[in-house]
């Protein structure tokens, strides 16, 4: 059953390879007038630290699982880097940044199979590097939106079923909200909706998505003290994503300048702030200070600051990482008051994150800082347009991405199901799904050995 299953997905991968040579035509000459070194070099540096996230986030997820699912946790990250970079060069890059369809989505007739691409001119907002170059640091951020959804449904979801939804996913809930809001035409963009480099457009529909996957795949069949796998993976992890948002964040000034500086330095900052705030406000509450809590933390100030990062201040920073991982600590725990099974609080830290940097760049940006290019000032300069904007776009992309991320799990769960049985839940989705497993050796060192079991109903 699971080959003939199999020939659907290896099918399309084939037919598109057939494709991208039928299609690709006579090349024609590449577009390479008035391009700045310095930006093309900051920029191919940037893109690479942005795709160091993803393998970050494998490790921060990884860790943090049960020993049985870390290779399963870790391979729904890592997995994205080869999906998504094949979608993306088919029809994604399209639908996201392509001709403006009435400001909701791209013509995926535009750059279909990446044609046309190299002979291009550079994106209106990114005229100093070249299109192809604007066109992969963009696909660093559609590969890790859909792999921070997995932490809401690690430990219980069949692999198949999750590279579908990771697919369905990225061209119908990601791409449209890119077009919205960074296309030039797209009407997020147009009501002056400001997202520096991804809070809205990645962490708030990631993590959307990953409450309702939650909701959706229910709670555990087996119920098991959670204890994480690998502390030093979580720090690790944390580590590689820290480093690697210096590429998301900075790189989104699309140039090695002053911009590009600042969000340097309020990405430094607010992920400093926040990782001590919620260390320091659990041992207010009781708790020890934790490896655990304190990469969290970072995360979450993170995710708060990236839509704000190129339009506050840098002292404003640590006031966004403050209140965000103050407020991501209080939704974890009422979160763990509920039946909603999270499993690695994706929502909380993700999508409450985001959403409190959307807001906070609404009552703090100014246009001073990133040379006049806001459609204005913040709340807290007096101005109200901006705030009461991104306060309706907020409601635009949840409910687009709850709502359309739930249908698309059922869609997923019809044609191939997407929760595994209890008793592979019970032997691990390493061994169930993968026949592999991380084994602890006598002095601790992890060791991947590959395993073979007995079908479970067998």
């Amino acid at each position: 059953m699971k080959q003939k299953l199999s020939i659907v997905p290896f099918s399309t991968l084939l037919i598109v390879s057939i494709l991208g040579v039928v299609l690709s035509g006579t090349p024609g000459s590449t577009f390479s007038e008035g391009f700045n070194t310095g930006d093309v070099a900051w920029m191919l540096a940037a893109s690479a630290l942005v795709l160091l996230m993803t393998p970050g986030l494998a490790l921060f997820y990884g860790g943090m699982v049960n020993a049985k699912n870390v290779i399963s946790t870790m391979l729904q990250s890592f997995i994205c880097m080869g999906i998504i970079s094949v979608l993306w060069i088919v029809v994604g890059f399209s639908l996201a940044f392509g001709d403006s369809i009435g400001g909701f989505i791209g013509d995926p007739r535009t750059f279909f199979m990446f044609n046309g691409v190299l002979e291009s001119k550079p994106w209106p907002l990114a005229s100093t590097i070249p299109l192809v170059l604007f066109a992969f640091f963009q696909l660093k951020f559609a590969v890790i939106t859909p792999a921070l959804i997995t932490g809401s449904f690690s430990e219980r979801i069949r692999f198949t079923s999750y590279i579908l939804f990771a697919c369905l996913f990225s061209l119908f809930i990601y791409a449209p909200i890119a077009h919205w809001t960074w296309h030039p035409d797209g009407f997020l963009f147009g009501m002056g909706v400001l997202d520096f480099a991804g809070g809205t457009v990645v962490h708030i529909s990631a993590g959307c998505a990953a409450l309702a996957a939650a909701l959706y795949l229910g709670k555990r069949k087996v119920a098991a003290i959670h204890e994480p796998a690998n502390i030093p993976f979580v720090l690790i992890g944390t580590g590689l994503l820290w480093f690697g948002w210096f590429g998301f964040n900075a790189g989104s000034a699309v140039g090695a300048n002053s911009l590009a500086a600042t969000a340097f330095a309020t990405t430094n900052t607010a992920a400093a702030a926040a990782g001590l705030a919620w260390i320091l406000f659990d041992a207010f509450k009781g708790k020890k200070p934790s490896a655990m809590g304190f990469c969290i933390g970072v995360v979450v100030g993170l995710v708060a600051i990236t839509p704000a990062a190129g339009f506050v201040g840098i002292s404003v920073s640590i006031f966004i990482g403050v209140v965000a991982s103050l407020i991501s600590n209080i939704v974890v725990s009422l979160r763990a008051r509920t039946s909603i099974d999270d499993t690695l609080d994706v929502f909380p830290c993700h999508g409450v994150g985001g959403m409190v940097g959307m807001l906070m760049t609404g009552i703090f940006a100014h246009t001073a800082i990133n040379g006049g290019n806001t459609t204005g000032n913040g709340l807290f300069y007096g101005e109200t347009k901006l705030f009461f904007t991104h306060l309706t776009a907020l409601g635009i992309v949840v409910a687009f991405s709850f709502i359309g991320s739930f249908i698309l799990l059922k869609i997923t769960d019809l044609i191939s199901p997407l929760s595994v049985t209890p008793e592979e839940e019970m032997l691990g989705l390493d061994a169930t799904q993968h026949d592999e497993q991380l084994v602890l050796g006598k002095i601790g060192t992890p060791d991947i050995q590959e395993v073979h079991h007995e079908p479970v109903m067998a």
